[in-house]
This record gives C-alpha cells, structure tokens and sequence, in this order.
C-alpha cells in the first residue's frame, strides 16, 4: 500500500511537471515575439491570426482530448499528443515562413491543451475524490511557480540564445517527458458501465452533441472577442461569429432539453457547481491577461528595467502558488474561499498602480501587491477546482477536466477583448493600464457577488472606492495614512463577517454536540477484556445524529454491544434512536438473556411504531455479547449486515443467521433468536458497521470496496482500525450521503 502510494505522489509530481508547460509556453512565445517579428518579418496581422486561430484549435482539441481520455485511456491520449506537441515544437523552432511559424504555433497550441487536459484527468484517476483537494492544490501550486519561473528566465534566455533554441528546448522537454512517462505511468484502463462494449462506453458519456456546441461556442465566442478590438465591434465577421456563438449556446441547450438519460450514464456533475467552476477559472485566466499587460507599462512609467518587472510579475505566480498550497494543506470551502480571496484579489488591484506609479520602493511594493493578488484568486479559484473534479463521475473525469483550461482560456480571451491588452496591441500607455485594473476591480467584484457573500462584494465594491481616492487625493500625500484606513476597513468587514459566522457555526456545533451527547455516549476505549473503538458521522453536517446507533457497555453479564440503523432520517428517525438506546440501556444491566434484550427491542420499536402511525418503522441491530469468563463472544442478528474477522490470514465475513429487523413483532419473549457464538482469538478483530460504509458511493456511482480497501493493511488496534476507515471512506466518496457507524473491538 505504501508503494502504491510512493508511486502514485511521484506519477503525480510528473504529471504537474508536464502540465505546467501548458503556462510555459504562451510566455515562452510572448518573450520570443519580438525576436520572430525581426527574423521572419511577422506583421500584426500574422499575430492576431496566430492568436485566433491557436485558441480556436485549443478548445476544439480541449473537448476532443477529454472524451479521447474517457473512451481511450488518459495514458493513451497523452502519450499521442506529447508526440504531437514534440513535433509542433520542432517545425516551430525551424520555421523559415511567417505561415509555417503560425501553423506551428495552432499545433503546439493545441497540443499544449491536450496534454494539460490528460495530465489533470489522469492525476484525477490515480486520486480518490476525498484528496482530489491536495492533488488540486499541489497542482495549481505546480502551474504557479511554472508561470513565475518562466516570467523571470525565459525573456534573458531568449536574449541569450535567441527564439529558435528555447522553443527547440521545450520539444526536447516534451519529449523526455513522453519516455519517461510512457515507463512510469501505468495502465489505465476506460471506466466501464455495467453493460460492456463501446456503445455502452459512449452512452455513458455526456451527449457528443451538446459538448461539441459548448465548444464552439466557446471557440466562436472567444474569436470574437479577440477580434473585436482589431476589427471593430461593428464588422460583420465579429457580429457572425457571436450569432455562431449565441446559435452554438442554444443548440447546446436544446441538447440538454431532448436528452433522455441512458441507463448506464453516470450522473453528471451539478449545474451549480459547474458553473461556478467555470466561473472561478474565467476569473484566472483574466487577471492574468490584465496583470501581463498593466504591470509593465506601470512598471516603466516607474522608471523599473525590465528585469525587475519580471520579478514584479512572478509575484503574481508566487502568491498563486502559496494560496493553492494553503488550499492544499486546510480544507477550506469554496463559499469560504471566495469570501476571503475575491476581497484580497480587489484590494490588490485597486492598490496596484497606485504603488507602482508612486510609491518611493516599486519593486518591493508592487511584487508584494501582485503575489497578493495571485493568493486572493487562488485562495477563491482552488477549492471551487478541485469540488468540480470530485464532484466527476469517473467516466466523464477527462470531459469535465477540460472545463478548467477552457474556461480559463476564455477569460484570457475576454481580457482581449479590451483594445489595451488585443492580440495587436503593444505595451498599454499608463492610462490604459490603470483602466484596465479598474475594469479587473469590476470583474473580481461581479464574481464576488456570484461565488461569495453578500458582504464580499461590499468588500469590494469598497476596494473600488478606495482606488479612486487613492488615485486622486494621493498627489502629494503620503499614501501611507489611505493605505492603513483600506485594509483596516477591509479588515474590519472580513472580521465582522468572520465573527458573525462563527458564531452562528458556534451556537449550531454546541447544540449538535450537546444532542449527540445526550443520545450517542462515547464508546470507552475498554470494556472488560476489550479493547473498543467506535465512530459515528451523520450525513447532515451539524445534526450530531441521524438514524444509526451504537452503544457499548459493561454490565453482570458481560460487554454488551448494540449497533444499527433505523429506517428513515430526520426527527422521526434521531426519536427512535433515543428510544432504542434507552430501552438497550435499562435492560442491558438487567436481563441475562441476550435473545430476551433483543426481543424488548423489537416490542419497544413496535409500541412506537403504533403510537406514531408508522406501520413502516423497523430498525436493523446486531448485538453482541463478550463473556470475560468463558472468552465467549456471542452475537444476535436482526436484519443487520454481518460483521468482520480481521486476523493476519485475511478478511472474512462471519455468517451469522438473521432474523427479521427489530419492529416486525416476530421476536416476543426471545423465543425465535438464539445468540450465535463468532470467533474472537487474540490478535484479531471484530467490526460491525452499517450501510454507510458498504454502500458509501463515489460520483460515478461505485460503492466503497470495503474489503479491498482493508487488505494488506497493518491496522493492529481496533482505533487504527476505525482512524483508517473514517479517513479512507471520506476520500473515496467526498461527500458522505448517508449516516455511518462502526464499532470494532479485541482482546486484550
């Protein structure tokens, strides 16, 4: 298992490696540019072509990748297009043409997109959707410092060597990286439905149809955009391709509206969470834009060389990278990453070129403003990512991976939009650049009012403000007096809201603790001779109890457990908890026969079943018995799972023979049950546990191999035991649906 898991962080780190060169090389190519104008007489047509036309080939092959992953094989699709993206990189570094140069630059492009796409699908696959969080992280942290590192080098490497060698480099890289993954990944093999054969493969995929229309009017949309500043909004090429694109949308739709269902299609991941996935990452690739373009011509008009302009903008990666590892190391939630992220993001912008154009130490100011930045989008990006990708069934997981470079290439898309940062256009006058943060100020503060709270985006909204008065009241003031008043207002608004839910999160978890307290005691770590370990999670976080119970206690005649799940949820369902338990607990100490507790049970389930008009209530129980003077330990099934034998030799079930569940009225006086004697030598362990974790389920719909999740693992104590099961089911499924409960116990 530690091998496994060795191998699967070291495929990891690779395939991170691999990615980032998906934001190596647009600045591999924004660095070499001028060099390529020179010797290839490139003209600004040629590059607005380039530009269009690789976007365009990005999101078409971005879909064609992602579903190539989900019927081939992610090892398959990636190996292909790291061979294609070798080659692309060769034929650019040797183009003699301005249009061979562009038909390289779509192919490696495209390339580029594919292999970003494969990797992100396949570290997905190797990662159960309870860590696909820190793979996220560690992911986006990896594409951070790819971008910082290449912002720094590859403008003096570029000066050094010239265009052809670098771009010449990034083949030789594709290229080592297809041998050296093509040995080190392993086979991955299509996730199949229950009906097998390709027709069955494909019905479990998303409609081809209506993500070919999503493409391209993605693909169309996109192009506009980009034209748009160098066409003008008016020409009839840009008002055809955004009819295309608002066609392309509403075909889309009536896909979806036609679509029946098949039988063996996986659920698709929500609408909510799509949406607001695809918006985080829109959000990225256009503060990206506008950084790369505001931050030099603010940086000039400072008096900055461009070598320390470079270190300005490898903040911006910088503070991306440790935002993602902070998402990476806490569980911070998408609303809760938003609401810190989005204000901090603003408060960046809205300072920027204020800091760069009059601030006595620019260098050192404005690189601690962007890294700023970076953290804030990826404080508020991150988590809404990585819920996308667990939230995806495995079969669609390359289909929905290749939401996030497509969203994200439409926003950088949408950053082209404006005339200061077009395809066309050089460095943005100063004035351009501070119009371009206020417009990045505006977008952040829009995405605020659909990812965060209501109060983020006043936080915001106030950032904004505070530009203005800071732009205009500075001129010979010390900003340092409107600086201290921003972040403490902001402060202030985040710590109010901070305050205001933690104590509504305060008042809700004591009020669930007290409950679960007063219904569910602890299980003692010992009882008698036995060493005890138990655990219970709601399904409904901050409930503290939904319908599963277990108790454990020492008694004259011996340790007695109870463990089980009533039928239903609700208040219905925690009221015969409350009564079962009370009745196990006065008859435990009181009645020798276990068969007799069993059968007060069942009339006590029954009473209350009349009482309250449900003919349907009935609960499953097993109860267990262990007698420290005969080392006995018996056991009494009514409709319950049957538990676990763990010793060295393996995992086996123990059959134990069940009556029907406690509420029937079959088990008057004892008389249809007698205990069942189960095995219990030492160094083994016994573990009952409900549905919860047998048929806890993962978003393509698998339950959790409970068996196989357990074999070869040294867990010697009933807590390791059940420390490992709570972690392990948690990242199979990322989302408990169903309450859970587990009790192991052994011997001393």
């Amino acid at each position: 298992m530690r091998d496994r898991a060795a191998t699967a962080t070291v495929v990891g780190i690779l395939l991170a490696v691999v990615a980032a060169l998906y934001v190596v090389a647009p600045t591999l190519n924004a660095a070499t540019l001028p060099l390529v104008r020179s010797d290839l007489g490139l003209g600004r047509g040629d590059e607005v072509a380039a530009e269009v036309a690789a976007t365009s080939a990005a999101f078409a092959v971005l879909v064609a990748a992602g579903r190539a992953a989900d019927l081939k094989g992610r090892r398959w699709t990636l190996s292909r297009y790291l061979l294609i993206l070798c080659a692309g990189c060769f034929l650019l570094a040797g183009a003699v043409t301005p249009w061979i140069y562009i038909a390289a630059r779509i192919v490696v492009a495209a390339a580029l997109a594919a292999v970003f796409v494969s990797s992100l699908a396949y570290a997905a696959v190797l990662s159960m959707p309870g860590r696909i969080r820190r793979v996220m992280g560690g992911w986006l942290a990896a594409m951070s410092l790819g971008f910082a590192a290449a912002v720094v080098l590859l403008p003096r490497i570029s000066e050094l060597l010239g265009w052809r060698a670098p771009t010449a480099a990034l083949g030789v890289a594709a290229a080592l990286a297809l041998i050296l993954l093509r040995r080190v990944l392993p086979e991955d093999r299509p996730a199949k439905p229950p009906a097998a054969g390709p027709s069955a493969r494909l019905a479990a995929l998303p409609d081809p149809a209506r993500t070919a229309f999503r493409a391209l009017a993605a693909a169309t949309g996109a192009a506009a955009l980009q034209l748009a500043p160098v066409l003008g909004w008016g020409d009839a090429r840009v008002g055809g391709l955004l009819i295309a694109s608002v066609l392309a949308v509403l075909a889309a739709r009536w896909c979806t509206l036609k679509e029946v269902p098949a039988r063996n299609c996986a659920p698709p991941v929500p609408g909510r969470i799509w949406t607001t996935t695809a918006m985080a990452a829109l959000i990225v690739g256009f503060i990206q834009v506008v950084l790369t373009g505001a931050v030099p011509a603010l940086a000039r008009a400072s008096g900055l060389e461009p070598g320390r302009t470079a270190l300005v903008l490898a903040a911006f990666g910088l503070g991306g990278a440790v935002g993602s590892l902070l998402i990476r190391r806490w569980n911070i939630a998408p609303l809760a990453g938003a609401s810190l992220g989005l204000p901090l993001a603003g408060l960046g912008l809205a300072l920027l070129h204020a800091v760069l154009g009059r601030s006595t130490y620019p260098l050192a100011t404005g690189a601690l403003v962007t890294a700023l930045i970076g953290l804030g989008i990826m404080l508020a990006a991150a988590p809404q990512m990585a819920r996308d990708l667990a939230a995806a069934p495995r079969p669609h997981l390359g289909v929905n991976a290749a939401l996030l470079p497509a969203a994200i290439l439409f926003g950088s898309a949408a950053a082209q939009a404006i005339p200061a940062t077009a395809a066309a256009a050089g460095v943005p006058a100063p004035i351009e650049a501070r119009a371009l943060l206020w417009t990045a100020v505006i977008v952040v503060a829009a995405a605020a009012f659909a990812l965060g709270r209501p109060v983020v985006a006043a936080a915001v909204a106030l950032a904004s403000a505070a530009q203005y008065v800071i732009v205009h009241l500075s001129r010979g003031h010390s900003l340092s007096i409107i600086v201290a008043l921003l972040v403490g207002a902001m402060a202030g608004i985040l710590a109010w809201s901070r305050r205001q839910q933690t104590e509504r999160f305060t008042q809700a978890s004591a009020t669930a603790h007290a409950l679960q307290t007063a219904v569910l005691h602890p299980i003692p770590a010992r009882a008698g001779e036995l060493r005890l370990a138990g655990l219970y999670r709601p399904a409904t976080q901050g409930t503290g109890i939904g319908g599963d119970f277990l108790e454990a206690l020492q008694t004259p005649f011996g340790t007695r457990i109870l463990i089980g799940d009533v039928r239903g949820k609700g208040l219905q369902a925690v009221q015969s908890v409350t009564d079962l338990l009370g009745c196990f607990r006065s008859l435990a100490h009181e009645t020798p026969d276990l068969a007799a507790v069993a059968g007060s049970l069942d009339r006590q389930l029954r009473r209350a079943a009349t009482t309250r008009g449900d003919d349907e209530l009935f609960a499953t129980a097993l109860l267990l018995q262990y007698s420290s003077d005969t080392h006995a330990l018996q056991a009494i099934n009514c409709g319950h799972l049957p538990p676990l034998h763990i010793d060295a030799t393996g995992i086996t079930p123990i059959p134990v023979p069940a009556a029907l569940p406690l509420g029937f009225g079959t088990l008057d006086d004892g008389d249809a049950l007698r205990p069942h004697e189960l095995p219990l030598s030492p160094g083994a362990t016994v573990f009952a546990h409900t549905d919860g974790l047998s048929e806890a389920r993962n978003a393509s719909g698998e339950f959790y191999p409970l068996t196989e999740h357990l074999t070869g693992r040294h867990l010697p104590t009933p807590s390791d035991l059940v420390r490992h099961l709570d972690a392990d089911v948690r990242d199979f499924t990322a989302n408990l649906t169903d309450d859970l409960a587990i009790i192991a116990l052994a011997r001393t």
